[in-house]
């Protein structure tokens, strides 16, 4: 279960609105497959890790960090490909609370005859879906808050001359979080002091759509975080207090406008 979450991690900020999930094929011991879910719409980690395994999946155990699906959806139940590979057993570190699955995978194996256990390393999976898992709960999405301070509780300088209050690992793992989340969300004071990328500077990073909260439509239209060239885009919410000149300058720069 450790190699499927390794491979799960692959997917972290690439699955939306699918979860990352990983999954591993083990035949006596060996593992003779691996896989994992890369993009929404492409194979499920399950699928992957059969394909990979072959013919040599039949009899074999199946390892995967979330519970199978078995509904319809942009690719067929992964409960169809596992029966048809003939596994012998699987096993699943959580269940999946979205109302298409919460244990209906389980159920149908079971009923076919498979040994299904689940709650393998089931602590370090709700770790890893964590924002998977209140999305679909609740219906909101997960935030994380970065905050720069110093230890007598400031943010910068009097004069604003700082330029960093992090240290470089502090902002390495900045940059791992823009890459695993889908959207990052700052205000126009910050636009207009820093006049920010907001883009992942990883090697293989992808970037976050970047959302600016700018009710009276000052951010320039030159902001780097605007013009960007990024597959990302940048999403300006506003208000009726920004001018009808503002927001179309804002458009014609390349960001979408929301009031």
């Amino acid at each position: 279960m450790r190699a499927a979450l390794a491979l799960a991690r692959r997917g972290v900020g690439r699955t939306a609105p699918n979860p990352p999930v990983g999954a591993v094929v083990v035949k006596r011991g060996a593992l003779i497959g691996r896989g994992y879910h890369r993009a929404a719409g492409q194979p499920h980690a399950e699928v992957e890790a059969l394909t990979d395994a072959g013919p040599a999946a039949r009899g074999a155990d199946l390892y995967v960090t979330l519970e199978p699906c078995a509904h319809h959806g942009r690719t067929p139940p992964c409960t169809d490909a596992i029966l048809r590979a003939g596994v012998r057993r699987v096993c699943y570190a959580v269940g999946d609370p979205d109302p298409k699955v919460a244990g209906r995978g389980h159920a149908q194996l079971r009923e076919a005859g498979l040994s299904v256990e689940a709650g393998r390393l089931a602590r370090d999976a709700r770790e890893l879906y964590r924002a998977y898992f209140k999305h679909r709960l609740t219906g909101t999405p997960w935030g994380v808050l970065k905050l720069a301070g110093t230890l007598d509780g400031k943010v910068a300088t009097a004069s604003g001359e700082s330029r960093w209050i992090t240290g470089e690992s502090a902002r390495r793992h900045v940059h791992r979080l823009r890459n695993e989340n889908d959207a990052i969300l700052v205000g126009v004071g910050t636009v207009l002091a820093d006049d920010p990328q907001l883009t992942t500077r990883l090697r293989g990073g992808r970037d976050a759509l970047r959302v600016i909260i700018d009710s009276r439509g000052r951010t320039p239209p030159t902001a780097r975080a605007v013009v960007q060239d990024s597959s990302a885009g940048c999403l300006i919410a506003t208000t009726a207090a920004a001018s009808r000149r503002r927001v179309e300058a804002l458009r014609r720069a390349g960001a979408e406008v929301i009031a």
